[in-house]
């Protein structure tokens, strides 16, 4: 299988799941919170919505209302999952077989891959003709390159034609989308990520009805073939018992029934050997609807080192939930010759930049170690890092001699050294962030927030504690005491949120910090327990973890919401 032809493949169903499902998600959000339903429930309960959708799906049906509006598809776009999905058949023997006998379900938006939020665009909303027809078309582009792909491959011919179109459509309906575009169309081949992608982009659930169509058929031709025999069976009986022809006669003409019978009886075996097949194929693709992965519904796709698991709510965890499980493990001791890395951090393409002191460089590979090289980090060493945007981090250094701790910034693809820039009172071993474009770093007792481009601290908070491993996620900042070594403190781990700090007492000393999609935060301890605070900082709860013997303690750990990955050190 080619590679280039994989990478294709999993550009186009990048495009498709990570930036066309959302935009479809956000077109119908912006339809129905528009035309004043304050859900996507009351939206598609409404009757006008639920009276178009189910004409989608049923045939030869008259609604009780309504009723010149009823129409007869000669095809039905909507599955029977999607419908399944959206509506359920209220109790009782009801009144009349139309669509008063459903009442919708308590769908969320995320639930709704592209083929349905596509159908609900296309029939039930507002659009202006360019943007249905751009609908309509990357839909179609979907269905033609992904939905019925077996091989998980697009050639070079297939995406030079199928990209500019692909890259138009979308901009039509989002011009912001441009960067995730450019962004998509250099990621490099990540196969595990491909594989995942084809699970959710190949449509099982049509596949499945063809396998039962075609059993169905087969197995009515098999019925007919038993019918045949039996019917040779009574004509070779009838023919022995009035022959009124030659003996001989009669032998040729029942060794050309034999034979024939012969053909039939090996056709019916090649069939029945095949059904076996679709039988076993059936089976192993009911597995993967059993467990959701197909219709594209739910979708929390993305392949990581660490997989956030699928949640009903993209917008909050259960606090102290099982959310990650052990995806791949690589062993970079080798790679690196040494064991010490100082700090880690995953970028928005998933390449992972880490620190490495006593080389006196930065590491930067892929998330599975491929593509791997470094940059050279000249009279000193980098102790922690920070990512900037997708080409320029920026790394704390400690350099030799002096001992002077510089922010020095990196261009990574083009691997030099952009800036340097010295900030009095700064201490490396509090680490260095980023929050709003500008770095945060501390100092005794302080955070300093400094303005990237130019260099100036810009701010300064108090924080009555030497911060330790700062880790900034939206408006807010995250750190520990480095004093709390000391027996007599009480563990403690800080917020800052709007210039105030705050404080939440915790069972063991915080060591290290990670933000999930929904701004809570995961805490790693001295004691080697994991504890979940919630976004508000109100809450905390232990988590029961499957894989602490990895999560332990002295881990660092670094997660990307685009990515939806966690990479552990």
């Amino acid at each position: 299988m080619d590679r280039d032809d994989q990478r294709r493949y999993l550009v186009v169903g990048s495009v498709i799941l990570e930036v066309v499902t959302p935009l479809f998600q956000q077109k119908t959000e912006n339809e129905y919170t528009t035309g004043g339903f304050g859900s996507l429930q009351a939206f598609i309960n409404s009757q006008q919505v639920i009276h178009t959708l189910f004409h989608l799906r049923h045939r030869n049906s008259l609604c009780c209302k309504d009723k010149a509006k009823c129409r007869n598809h000669a095809a039905l776009p909507l599955v029977y999952c999607q419908w399944k999905k959206l509506y359920s058949e209220n109790p009782g023997p009801g009144i009349h077989n139309c669509h008063c006998k459903f009442t919708a379900n308590q769908v969320q938006l995320n639930e709704m891959d592209i083929s349905l939020s596509s159908l609900i665009l296309l029939n039930c909303c507002n659009l202006s003709q360019p943007e249905e027809e751009a609908v309509q078309l990357l839909r179609q582009y979907k269905n033609d390159y992904l939905s019925h792909n077996t091989t998980g491959c697009i050639t070079r011919t297939e995406y030079n034609t199928l990209w500019p179109d692909l890259v138009t459509y979308v901009l039509r309906l989002d011009p912001s989308e441009n960067d995730a575009l450019v962004k998509i169309e250099h990621r490099p081949l990540d196969k595990s990520l491909c594989k995942k992608y084809f699970t959710f982009l190949l449509d099982l659930h049509q596949q499945i009805e063809e396998i039962k169509s075609t059993m169905e058929n087969v197995h009515s031709s098999i019925q007919a073939v038993s019918s045949l025999i039996i019917g040779l069976n009574i004509s070779v009986e009838a023919a022995v018992q009035g022959m009124d022809t030659t003996f001989m006669e009669w032998i040729q003409q029942s060794k050309g029934w034999v034979q024939q019978s012969k053909g039939w009886v090996q056709q019916s075996k090649e069939w029945i050997k095949q059904s076996k097949e679709w039988i076993q194929q059936f089976k192993e693709w009911e597995e993967l609807l059993k467990k959701g992965l197909t219709c594209e519904c739910g979708r929390k796709i993305i392949n990581p080192l660490y997989n956030d698991q699928p949640r009903k709510h993209r917008n909050q965890y259960h606090l102290g939930q099982n959310i990650f499980y052990l995806h791949q493990q690589h062993n970079l001791e080798p790679l690196l010759k040494i064991t010490e890395v100082s700090d880690v951090k995953m970028m928005d393409d998933g390449r992972l930049v880490s620190c490495i002191p006593y080389k006196n460089s930065i590491l930067i590979c892929n998330n599975d170690g491929s593509h791997t090289y470094s940059i050279s980090v000249q009279g000193g060493e980098p102790v922690y890092v920070t990512v900037v945007n997708n080409s320029t981090v920026a790394a704390l250094v400690v350099k030799l001699f002096s001992f002077e701790i510089i922010i020095e910034v990196y261009d990574i693809n083009n691997k030099h050294k952009l800036q340097s820039i010295s900030v009095p009172g700064i201490m490396f071993f509090c680490g260095i962030t980023t929050k709003n474009k500008k770095f945060v770093v501390g100092s005794a007792t302080r955070l300093l927030i400094i303005d990237h481009q130019t260099g100036e601290t810009v701010q300064t908070i108090e924080t009555g504690c030497i911060p330790y491993r700062i880790h900034a996620s939206g408006d807010k900042i995250f750190f520990s005491d480095l004093s709390v070594i000391d027996p007599k403190k009480t563990p403690k781990m800080y917020c800052c949120f709007d210039n105030k700090v705050f404080t939440k007492t915790l069972p063991s000393d915080p060591y290290s910090f990670t933000s999930l999609q929904d701004g809570s935060v995961y805490v790693l301890c001295e004691d080697g327990s994991i504890l979940h605070v919630s976004n508000d900082f109100k809450h905390v709860k232990k988590v029961k973890i499957n894989n602490k013997e990895v999560l332990n303690d002295h881990c660092i750990i670094s997660y990307n919401t685009k990515q939806n990955k966690m990479v552990v050190l």
